[in-house]
């Protein structure tokens, strides 16, 4: 009877249906995963450019993930990124770079990456970049007597590079220095004339007296013995006449990536528009980090369906938010400050 009776009452229980569990939210863009994966990237990206500066991140823009299988995850990763003012020859360290501030005409990279997660380890499969300079009217509106970049293929820009490098060689102990690239010029009219730029050279097998009797023999050292370098020249045109140059050469590299540091430098070539500069550069102020890259351990067969495939991902992880945000709907107690959205992430340095 006992049992009949504990039956009856158990029937007459409320019966509460299960409520599904909530879809894992998405990964934030300041998330120690993100970050890490961001880090990644840039490193990937800098170890791949061929002309200019390295590049940090400014802020993660958005950050995409679609799962593969058991500890494994494809990451697709827009990237806000600064110019800083190391070569990309140089051996500094990226987290020693100085960002180039705003009033020095900051150079911004957009750039997005499709990496693979496995068993914890990141690997980037493929990377597509552009760079720009910002405009000199923003430059004007915060520092109005500020240089601004010039075309690196003006003029003046290759007259003060052609008179810093000469004047350098003239009065070295050291190697015979060749020009590789011209990295930036600025020009200042009010309230002098000054030209300012920033070059890159290469340790020659001459010494700068051995130059003086036939400089056309005077090559680059071969890769076991490279020694790159980077110069700083200054003249002021008006009202004097000043001329200041500094160079410092790194020394001799092992090669850390897969590619050879001589060939991630511009060798000059009949088509030279200008000496030290690619054709592509000429006409603008800054070398653009044009870059597309394809892993070729990626699975994938081609970059274009690379970057395809992170449209299909965003349009997954937005359905995945919609979600969260659907099964988020509950009451909140008063004076609740809801936190904030995943993405954009922070910006580390300045807006641009």
């Amino acid at each position: 009877m006992k049992a009949l009776i504990a039956l009856i009452l158990l029937v007459q229980l409320p019966i509460h249906k299960a409520v599904p569990a909530a879809p894992p939210a998405p990964l934030g863009c300041d998330d120690p995963e993100s970050e890490a994966a961001a880090e990644v990237a840039v490193n990937y990206i800098n170890g791949r450019s061929h002309h200019g500066y390295k590049f940090t991140v400014n802020r993660i823009k958005d950050v995409h993930v679609v799962p593969q299988g058991p500890k494994n995850n494809l990451m697709f990763m827009e990237l806000d990124l600064l110019e800083t003012k190391c070569h990309i020859l140089s051996p500094t360290p990226l987290a020693n770079c100085t960002v180039r501030s705003f009033a020095e005409h900051a150079v911004e990279g957009d750039c997005d990456v499709k990496m693979q997660k496995v068993d914890g380890t990141i690997s980037v499969l493929a990377s597509k970049c552009h760079s720009n300079a910002d405009s000199s009217e923003d430059i004007r509106k915060v520092c109005p007597g500020c240089p601004l970049l010039a075309k690196l293929n003006d003029t003046e820009v290759l007259e003060t590079v052609s008179a810093a490098l000469n004047d350098f060689n003239s009065k070295t102990t050291g190697p015979y220095l060749r020009l590789l690239e011209i990295g930036r010029g600025q020009i200042q009219y009010h309230p002098a004339h000054i030209v300012a730029v920033e070059f890159a050279v290469g340790a020659t097998n001459c010494s700068a007296e051995e130059a003086k009797v036939n400089v056309e023999a005077c090559q680059l050292l071969p890769e076991d013995q490279s020694n790159f370098g980077f110069c700083t020249g200054t003249v002021v045109k008006h009202p004097s006449q000043d001329l200041k140059v500094d160079c410092q050469l790194y020394g001799h590299q092992v090669p850390t990536s897969d590619i050879p540091l001589l060939s991630r430098v511009f060798q000059p070539t009949s088509q030279d528009t200008s000496a030290g500069l690619p054709p592509s550069a000429a006409g603008f102020p800054n070398h653009n980090l044009r870059l597309s890259h394809h892993n070729p351990l990626a699975s994938e067969s081609g970059s274009s369906e690379v970057f395809r495939s992170m449209l299909s991902a965003k349009s997954v992880t937005k359905r995945a938010v919609a979600e969260v945000a659907q099964h988020d709907k509950v009451p909140r107690p008063v004076g609740f400050v809801p936190p904030p959205p995943p993405c954009p992430g922070k910006i580390r340095h300045f807006d641009i």
